[in-house]
């Protein structure tokens, strides 16, 4: 087969030293007995990815899921000063794998910053390079794709240019045209990596000499995507794959045409090299198919006599090939074998353990797999396990394209994960960091624990899964809180159940979302802190103050449904009641005296004592219990009126009035014998 490779094919040299420097982190960490993680994919090829994890190298999206003490390593795409700060806050050993063409990107954008001229990022706004970038910008920055973005930028006088060190050049061209335009003083930095343009240009090049042109590497990957696009638009006939097994069995005609090969720069080495290796062996194998048996007269002669009756034949035999489903009725069983008659010049052998219905009986039909159509001594091998884990697998793959949850049992934990059992008996592959939301310190309490799982990765061709429970959980929790706001509305009397406890105030759980009552909110008196109110697991009815949906906060009130300290106070305490309470504060015009919490009364400076006083103090203390008498009451202004004075006056007449001089008929009291 005729066929030419790119030169600039496989990693360019940043990516190769990114990945030695991971490997050599991942010894590092080993040796160190602590975990070593990737912020975010390394780079992005899952081939590659698969392999840094096999070297214990667990990709996380967040710095919060790495174990702190840990290793990290920042990928080849950068990350922004705050990100890598929090690295170091964690107290992780931070590896920079930054590509060094990246990292004067990064330098370029700060000094613009620092020097007050705007910065205008050309690349996708997603990719994390351009994320990353843009968190080294410390003044203005606008990020946009197309010529089309830039007539949309508002007026300026000066600006930089920079773009994404993986952006087409024709296109970068096309923009920087287009700005220089719009802003007199533009400043162009073309921060378009060399070897990338060089990878492209000698892409191009070889689409427009061949017939037919395959793009290796990762569909995640930006830097194979334009150069999958830039070879498309240069040869048609041009296909993009992941790995050999992806290219179609009638791609090309493997004899006459001539095939081009590139490949990206994250793309693996031996990823590009087993697509060479795939072609050979489909050249070769269509040679021995095409190559016909010699034969001599004699055998041809008796080949021709017979060629009617074989012909003849054949009309009535089952053609049957691998992988074909096929249903066949029993024949025979014995202790090892079940055999089925599938209409096939030879019945099927099935061996037990391929059996999934253990009971079958002479005569039943069962729907069977043909593993082989000959196993060298005429025999047609069959499984019936295969068609289940196939339906299995294309029932998970199902879900997977729905995004719907599977059911899972936790089986056993592994180096950087947990090893689960999904629908059909498929093993699935749980990252640490997919487990829950927060770090967890040992896998092994899953191991048995049914669980639902969401798959966010699949190797077809290994048929391997890759979930999370974290996905899950996050969304299920996304659903209660949407539900859950769907029916609050300001006003509303809701119940909840109080969760924990602010010096500010409770949090409520509603269902789903947490609402806060306010310190000043759970009382009508003052509270110096809500477990003095409530208490935790409490449930409480609450009221609903404001809602707040786009920060997501919801203000509660508890003492808004509680009766009022003011209400019906003046048939609580009717003007001329005198009561016993004690003495909360004092002030230089006199002492408020608590009549029930809430409610407080003043005794004037003047009411204090049965004589003139010059100060509260020389009478009153905090704390002390005192009578008074009710003299005026006012529920509007909140005020009642209170007097020490009148209450010992009135208990002094009440006591004159009880010493009753003896009549003539009442015997007179005897009076103390001295001692």
């Amino acid at each position: 087969m005729p066929y030419t490779i790119a030169r600039s094919a496989g990693y360019c040299a940043g990516v190769r030293k990114a990945m030695e420097t991971a490997f050599q982190a991942a010894r590092e960490a080993a040796e160190q007995n602590i975990p070593c993680y990737s912020l975010g994919e390394l780079i992005h090829n899952p081939d590659a990815v698969e392999e840094l994890r096999r070297a214990g190298i667990q990709p996380i999206d967040r710095v919060e899921d790495a174990r702190e003490g840990g290793m990290i390593l920042l990928r080849s795409h950068g990350v922004d000063p705050k990100t890598e700060q929090a690295c170091r806050d964690r107290g992780l050993i931070v590896r920079d794998c930054t590509c060094a063409f990246v990292h004067a990107l990064h330098q370029v954008v700060y000094k613009s910053g620092q020097d007050g001229v705007p910065v205008i990022l050309v690349g996708e706004p997603d990719h994390p390079e351009v994320q990353g970038t843009a968190g080294w910008c410390t003044g203005p920055c606008f990020i946009l794709r197309s010529a089309a973005e830039a007539d949309a930028l508002p007026p300026m006088t000066e600006a930089l240019a920079v773009s994404q060190t993986t952006f087409p050049p024709g296109e970068w061209q096309a923009i920087v045209d287009c700005l220089l335009q719009r802003i007199p003083a533009l400043k162009v930095h073309c921060t378009i990596c060399s070897a990338t343009q060089k990878r492209q240009a000698e892409a191009v090049a070889l689409a427009a000499q061949v017939d037919a042109m395959v793009v290796v590497g990762g569909r995640n990957s930006a830097n194979t995507r334009k150069l999958f696009q830039a070879c498309r638009a240069i040869c048609p006939r041009t296909i993009m794959v992941e790995r050999a097994g992806e290219i179609p069995p009638h791609f090309a005609n493997i004899h006459t045409e001539h095939i081009g090969i590139a490949a990206g720069a994250s793309t693996p080495d031996w990823s590009f090299k087993e697509v060479v290796t795939h072609m050979n062996d489909m050249e070769n194998i269509d040679q021995e198919l095409n190559q016909e048996p010699a034969v001599n007269a004699a055998e041809q002669e008796a080949n021709d006599n017979q060629a009617l009756t074989m012909e003849d034949i054949e009309k009535t035999v089952v053609r049957i090939r691998t992988g074909q489903t096929v249903t066949g009725t029993v024949v025979q069983i014995t202790d090892d074998e079940v055999c089925v008659n599938i209409g096939y010049k030879s019945d099927g052998l099935i061996k037990k353990a391929d059996m999934v219905e253990k009971d079958v009986k002479l005569g039943d039909e069962i729907e069977v797999e043909v593993v082989k159509v000959n196993d060298g001594e005429g025999n047609v091998l069959l499984s019936q396990r295969n068609i289940v884990n196939r339906k299995a697998w294309e029932a998970l793959m199902a879900k997977y394209e729905a995004g719907e949850y599977i059911d899972a049992v936790g089986k056993e934990a592994v180096k950087g994960g947990l090893l689960a059992t999904v629908e059909g008996g498929v093993r699935a592959f749980v990252p640490a960091s997919q487990l829950a939301q927060r770090y967890v310190e040992k896998i092994g309490q899953f191991v048995g624990q049914e669980m639902k799982l969401k798959i966010i990765d699949v190797d077809q061709q290994k048929k391997r899964i890759v979930a999370s429970r974290k996905q899950v959980i996050e969304e299920e929790n996304a659903a209660k809180k949407a539900a859950a706001w769907e029916k609050l509305e300001e006003g509303a009397v809701v119940k909840g159940i109080v969760r924990r406890f602010a010096d500010f105030g409770a949090f409520v759980d509603l269902g789903g979302v947490d609402g806060l009552i306010h310190i000043t909110d759970l009382a009508w008196n003052r509270v110096n802190h809500p477990s003095d109110v409530l208490s935790i697991n409490q449930e409480v009815e609450v009221k609903i103050l404001s809602l707040d949906r786009e920060r997501e906060r919801i203000q509660l009130g508890y003492k808004q449904l509680q009766p009022k300290p003011w209400d019906n106070i003046e048939e609580k305490y009717p003007v001329g009641t005198i009561l016993e309470r004690n003495v909360v504060r004092i002030r230089p015009f006199g002492a408020f005296v608590e009549l029930e919490p809430g409610v407080d009364g003043l005794v004037h400076i003047s009411q204090c004592a049965l004589t003139r006083i010059a100060k509260v103090e020389d009478v009153l203390t905090v704390g002390q219990p005192v009578r008074v008498k009710v003299l005026a009451v006012d529920p509007e202004a909140k005020r009642i009126s209170l007097s020490i004075r009148e209450a010992l006056a009135d208990e002094a007449m009440t006591n004159d009035d009880a010493m009753e001089i003896p009549g003539e008929d009442a015997p007179a009291e005897e009076a103390p014998a001295e001692e």
